[in-house]
């Protein structure tokens, strides 16, 4: 298992569509130009991870504005690769992209020019983005779209996801080249676009403020109540690790989603602990 697994290709209908990456062990980002092709939301494709494994997912959400896609592997499936810690970019930093669109193609590294800077990206949002120089002067850089922007050198620092690829700069003197500057989402603006991963709406899969709540036969208790209780809790204290530094965006986003499905779990057996 090498460090770089956490990176995945994009297939549909056996056609490549591009890269992603695994946020968490349900969830893959793209950027959704990747998924041309694929036009109703909840519409299959294929997961290929790096040792080989295909697993079906669907795309789940879509950010137009944005220029993000966010994928949901199959519950039938399994992921249990590392997930490598997000973390934040400034300038003057090194960063490097495990993912390339062939094996022929060239690993694009280089320096952070900008960090966590309002940009107006082609879908028309203004996005936290990164602006990036790559050292690799390809004058084209189509394929490499949806990777991940990874901080330091891989053979120096443990991997830390600072950004999604997104946009290429157009070379101001010839039209038909593209500049070696490119453009990331930050991985907090991925994050926060995508209702996933918000603690209100994963409280609203749990206990669905709409349904009425059935009164509970005597003796029955509170079993349903308490689980809601022990699960606002630990999103609380989740939450709290998050504003103290000690979890990055991808860890909270795993972590509020395994306190769900557990307390459903759980609900779905019938324990009463």
């Amino acid at each position: 298992m090498t460090n770089a697994d956490y990176w995945v290709e994009l297939f549909h209908s056996g056609q490549r569509l591009g890269g992603g990456f695994l946020l968490t062990r349900r969830y893959v980002m793209t950027a959704l130009h990747c998924l041309r092709g694929v036009t109703a939301l909840d519409e299959s494709v294929d997961v290929v991870l790096t040792d080989g494994s295909r697993l079906k997912g669907q795309v789940c959400r879509r950010d137009k504005d944005a220029d993000l896609a966010l994928i949901t592997i199959s519950a039938a499936y399994e992921v249990r690769l590392p997930i490598p810690r997000a973390g934040v970019a400034h300038g003057g930093d090194d960063w490097h992209a495990p993912y390339r669109p062939q094996k022929s193609e060239v690993h694009l590294r280089g320096r952070v020019d900008n960090g966590m800077a309002n940009y107006l990206c082609e879908g028309g949002a203004v996005i936290e983005a990164l602006q990036l120089t790559a050292h690799q002067l390809l004058g084209d850089y189509s394929g490499y779209s949806g990777g991940p922007v990874v901080k330091g050198v891989p053979e120096k620092h443990e991997p830390e996801i600072v950004g999604i690829l997104l946009e290429q700069a157009p070379d101001r003197a010839t039209a038909d080249r593209a500049a070696n500057v490119l453009f990331a989402a930050t991985i907090g603006e991925a994050v926060r676009r995508f209702d996933q991963f918000d603690v209100e709406h994963l409280l609203d899969v749990l206990h669905p403020a709409s349904s009425p709540s059935p009164q509970p036969e005597h003796g029955a208790g509170s079993n349903d109540d308490s689980s809601v209780g022990s699960v606002e809790s630990w999103l609380g204290r989740i939450q709290e690790w998050a504003q103290r530094g000690i979890l990055d965006p991808s860890q909270v986003a795993e972590l509020n989603f395994t306190a769900i499905k557990t307390v459903m779990e759980r609900e779905l057996r019938g324990d009463e602990t």
